[in-house]
């Protein structure tokens, strides 16, 4: 027992540690993203909490299988501390966690990101009061809170088994509704809320996460082209430019007026010039600062990180496709939302994590990098595409230029995209995430030559969906998986849809060249007088 409160103590510290870099490393990100000009408190606080959220609740799962397998042994009996109390204490404790984690994002994403985003919107209007900006935020933001309730309200009052009575009245249909709904602690109604967001974030992860699985690594393995060299050729189009605007200047030596179109002409000209000479002064500030030696010098890692990435991100389509196939052979149909247990055709993942499963903790190491690398291919997506509504973009993502709003945009979409990582898992490997490496005892008979005779002796087996539920406990992400069944046949869909957007990106990827070491710095949008050459564009 004081071995198990040790373990626990320790686990605590591990869990206080994490979430102290996670706090850090959204704190560096959304400070080194942001706008220096356009920046305010309230919403970089909001940008890091909501994106501290969303790498917490994607650190759940690995916990929620820890906690499962931890209570048993290897050979398939429970460990002398976890009975059934504590079994169930620590049940409720991950289900709490989850209603705690999804019931925040809920709040994000229906009422504090929308009210901090059009109070920003309304903050452009000098002449507007702060009191009038609070107002009117607040009634933009009542929009999204009777959406969230709406889809509450449908969650918890469909029940998922209807009363066996079909000549019931209407009050005892509705008693039954009320007696659905206590019975599951409100579990129906949040699953479906958390669904309709997973929905979503599929949506969201075959746009980014799908294009940022190829562009990330890729990018890493090319590089950005040579400071020197992008100079040289800036140099170039700047002589060309001012002998184009010196010739349409000659036109008016002789004092005749110019025309409309050599105005126009001249008023182009001029600004494209000021946008080159903007640009050499950050490509003379990055050729000699020492970030860039420095970088050269890290070149040989990022290539190696690029190849590691690149050789996750083939090990996951390859496993993806390999499931989806499976469960087109053999699953129930789209009635059942394509749900198999156990699998018929195995996958790269579904074969490495029982084999890691023997060296603690190889495999939650192994679930731990999928989905931070998930969360990585995401930002990259996001800031290589930018964000879009349909064909117009709304925001671009740029080191120390980017705006509160699309700094809030983004931790929507990260928290959407969390929330469909846990499918994304679960659709690999369905029995790793439902029991861990979790096993049961099994009567077998054997054979004994001593005896003369067959006996039968307990043998440890894989718990599946065949194991009796008082041998197996289920993980908590599971009930949150697959409670209407539509939602897993959409999910289904969109996993073949995200391996055809990432087979896209990749040939896009391959065929783009090299990012300028000042990406986005010709963008007539980003540029400003007063905005100062930064070397971390590198």
């Amino acid at each position: 027992m004081a071995a198990a409160a040790a373990e626990l103590v320790i686990g605590w510290c591990i869990f206080g540690l994490l979430l102290l870099a996670i706090l850090a490393f959204c704190w560096i990100y959304v400070r080194k993203y942001q706008s220096q000009r356009e920046s305010g408190g309230f919403s970089t606080v909001t940008a890091i909490f909501s994106l501290a959220v969303a790498l917490i609740a994607s650190a759940l799962l690995p916990v929620d299988i820890f906690l499962v397998s931890y209570m048993k042994y290897q050979n398939g009996t429970f460990k002398e501390w976890a009975n059934a109390n504590v079994s169930v204490q620590i049940e409720n404790t991950v289900l709490y966690g989850y209603y705690t984690l999804y019931s925040v994002i809920l709040f994000c994403v229906f009422f504090w990101i929308p009210f901090v985003y059009f109070y920003y919107e309304e903050k452009d209007d000098d002449d507007t009061s702060k009191c009038t900006q609070i107002k009117t935020a607040l009634k933009y933001t009542l929009g999204f809170v009777v959406i969230c309730a709406l889809l509450l309200l449908i969650g918890a009052f469909v029940p998922l088994n209807l009363p066996s009575n079909k000549n019931s009245t209407e009050w005892e249909k509705v008693k039954f509704l009320f007696e659905e709904l206590g019975s599951s602690h409100g579990l129906a109604a949040l699953s479906f809320s958390i669904s309709s967001l997973t929905l979503i974030g599929m949506l969201a992860a075959i746009t980014y996460t799908a294009y940022g699985m190829s562009a990330l690594p890729l990018n890493l393995i090319k590089g950005t082209r040579n400071a020197a060299y992008e100079r040289l050729e800036n140099t170039e189009d700047i002589e060309e430019v001012e002998q184009h605007i010196q010739a349409i200047r000659s036109k008016s030596k002789d004092g005749r007026p110019l025309s409309a179109r050599d105005r126009r002409t001249l008023k182009q000209c001029e600004e494209r010039l000021r946008t080159l000479r903007k640009r050499d002064r950050h490509l003379e500030f990055i050729e000699n600062s020492w970030w860039t030696k420095f970088c050269g010098a890290l070149r040989p890692l990022k290539i190696i990180w690029g190849i590691f990435f690149i050789l996750v991100a083939l090990l996951f389509i390859i496993s993806l496709f390999l499931s989806n196939l499976d469960k087109a052979l053999h699953s129930a149909g789209i009635d059942s939302g394509f749900i198999i247990f156990g699998t018929n055709l195995s996958n790269p993942l579904n074969m490495l994590l029982p084999l890691l499963q023997t060296v603690f903790p190889l495999d939650y190491i192994l679930i731990t990098i999928i989905i931070m690398y998930f969360i990585f291919t995401s930002m990259a997506g996001i800031r290589n595409i930018g964000i879009w509504f349909f064909w117009i973009r709304l925001y671009k993502i740029r080191r120390g230029r980017t705006r509160p709003q699309a700094l809030l945009f983004l931790c929507m979409i990260l928290l959407l995209i969390v929330l469909h990582t846990s499918y994304m898992i679960y659709s690999l490997a369905p029995q790793y995430v439902m029991y861990g490496s979790q096993n049961y005892l099994i009567e077998s008979n054997i054979t004994s030559d001593v005896h003369k005779g067959n006996s039968t002796l307990p043998v440890p087996r894989r718990c599946d969906a065949d194991a009796p539920e008082d041998q197996c406990t289920v993980t908590r992400t599971y009930l949150f998986l697959h409670k209407f069944w539509f939602f897993s046949a959409a999910y289904y869909f969109g996993n073949w849809a995200f391996l055809g957007v990432f087979l896209i990106g990749l040939v896009v990827s391959c065929c783009k060249g090299k990012k300028s070491v000042i990406e986005g710095v010709d963008e007539e949008s980003d540029i400003s007088d007063d905005d100062e050459p930064s070397a971390y564009s590198v």
